[in-house]
């Protein structure tokens, strides 16, 4: 059963909430820019009011603490002058947490599709500037299920993921976006994205799910408060069947409902056990008219405990590191005697999943080289083969690894937990943590055995950490600062060091 499309979903312009069909097509040039549809409309059109507008809405929030780490947000696509101020609610929260990509996933108020539509290439304008699509992700989710398509088509003229942008552009200048729309909202749809986001996107810490919705559309405001109060109690038990099976029986509503179905799919998935309620009003609190048309809209931010290396869930056992150690140093001999890369496969679960990694080759007692992938971006099988390459030719510190070298280096791996930002670098603990500092243009990492190798107290690391980066050894005082666990283990009998 498809969920009810309610089409009056914002009161700024309703022309926009028509159905009039549009056929998908494939990818024409014309849509590698997508230019703004409502701007002027939903939101200003002018650049500098703008700005200034959704300035003031972020300023008025409080940036909430955080606990565990952001995996998604839910956020309303009225006009600014009915939700604004409800939507800066979870854009504040994400401000400065250093996220990548942001994947946004809304409802279709105009067109007629199949399926989910991804606006696969290109960028994304507004007043105050362009988005780039995240590109390489935009195909991982194609190639994932058969229910994501590339057609920019439907989403030309929609409002209800173009009204998010403004914000995303004043929270942080260097995101890019993935846009997805959903045409049915049908349960086998919601349960595939759900599932695609969840394979996709993994652990990595550098990106963030957003659904866009508005809640009840109608004549009876206390109808849209009784309403509203039963569709949030599903959203806030992340309740996802629950939630879609009282949208099916027209008890709950939500214009994208199918999307908030599609995020709790994903976000149990992804280990998330917290969605909490940032702010929830209605157009008749809005405006004080109760007795006309009314709109109910919320924020929520959702989040899972933050990952800890040591737990025995994220752990991998003697087995698995053996497995992994074995994949690196056939990588490398395979490079070395040019000789075809083996087929690898995954022999456990755990090794198939998308890991921050870094391959440390030692020789004499000294570093040898030490390369690795920040964030979780590919399966761990495939990340160490690629690393333990790159660790042993692509180091520019150190010469390529030559074959007389070979039987001298030895391998150690250190699998990482996600990136959290730090707040007080008091909490950094000298031996646990790494660090990764970004300041402007320039980042740097150092893994967690550095310092206990060095013997380095909290601010040498820090310091030292800076030096990487290319930055003054005290910018960590104003930069931002992300730390990590890791899982490190190295073949057996062969450190010297």
């Amino acid at each position: 059963m498809t969920l009810r499309l309610l089409v009056s979903c914002c009161l700024s312009l309703l022309v926009f909430c028509s159905n009039n069909a549009e056929k998908g097509g494939e990818m024409q040039e014309k849509s590698l820019v997508r230019q703004p549809a409502v701007a002027g409309a939903f939101y200003p059109g002018s650049k500098s009011e703008l700005q200034k507008q959704v300035n003031r809405f972020l300023q008025e929030v409080k940036k909430e603490p955080l606990t565990g780490r952001m995996i998604g947000i839910i956020v309303p696509h009225a006009g600014y002058t009915y939700s604004g101020r409800v939507a800066a609610h979870a854009f504040r929260q994400i401000e400065g947490e250093g996220f990548r990509t942001v994947v946004l996933i809304g409802p279709s108020h105009r067109s007629h599709f199949k399926g989910v539509a991804v606006y696969p290439k290109g960028e994304w304008t507004t007043p105050l500037g362009s988005l780039k699509i995240d590109e390489s992700l935009a195909a991982e989710l194609i190639e994932a299920t058969d229910i994501i398509v590339a057609n920019p088509t439907p989403h030309e003229t929609e409002h209800s993921l173009e009204v998010q942008l403004p914000f995303l552009q004043t929270v942080d200048q260097d995101l890019r976006i993935v846009p997805l729309m959903m045409g049915p909202q049908t349960e086998e749809i919601c349960r595939k994205l759900g599932k695609a986001l969840a394979d996709v996107v993994g652990k990595r810490s550098d990106v963030l799910l957003l659904t866009s919705t508005d809640l009840y559309h109608g004549y009876s405001y206390d109808e849209c408060v009784s309403t509203d109060r039963l569709t949030l109690s599903y959203i806030e038990k992340l309740d996802a069947d629950g939630l879609y099976g009282a949208l099916s029986a027209d008890r709950a509503q939500a214009c994208g409902g199918g999307p908030i179905t599609a995020l709790l799919y994903a976000a149990r998935q992804l280990g998330a056990n917290n969605a909490k309620l940032l702010k929830y009003t209605n157009s008749g609190d809005v405006t004080g008219e109760k007795a006309g048309y009314v709109v109910g809209y919320s924020a929520w931010l959702i989040t899972a405990p933050a990952t800890d290396a040591n737990s025995e869930e994220n752990s991998l056992n003697e087995e698995e590191q053996k497995e992994l150690l074995r994949i690196a140093r056939k990588s490398i001999e395979s490079k070395l005697s040019h000789r075809s890369m083996p087929i690898l496969k995954a022999t456990a679960p755990p090794l198939s999943e998308k890991r921050g990694v870094f391959v440390t080759l030692h020789k004499d007692g000294g570093l040898r080289g030490c390369i690795g992938y920040i964030h979780p971006i590919k399966p761990l099988y495939q990340a160490v083969s690629e690393m333990a390459i790159e660790a042993a030719f692509g180091d520019p510190r150190f010469p390529p690894l030559s074959e007389d070298e070979l039987s001298q280096i030895s391998i150690e791996i250190s699998v990482l937990t996600p990136l959290e930002k730090v707040r007080d670098p008091a909490t950094i603990e000298v031996g646990k943590h790494g660090i990764y500092i970004r300041k402007d243009m320039n980042s740097g990492l150092l893994l967690p055995q550095v310092a206990t190798e060095q013997g380095w107290s909290r601010e040498t690391f820090l310091e030292r950490t800076c030096y990487k980066a290319g930055l003054p050894k005290d910018a960590w005082k104003d930069a931002e600062i992300y730390i990590f666990s890791a899982q490190i283990f190295h073949e057996p009998g062969k450190r010297s060091d």
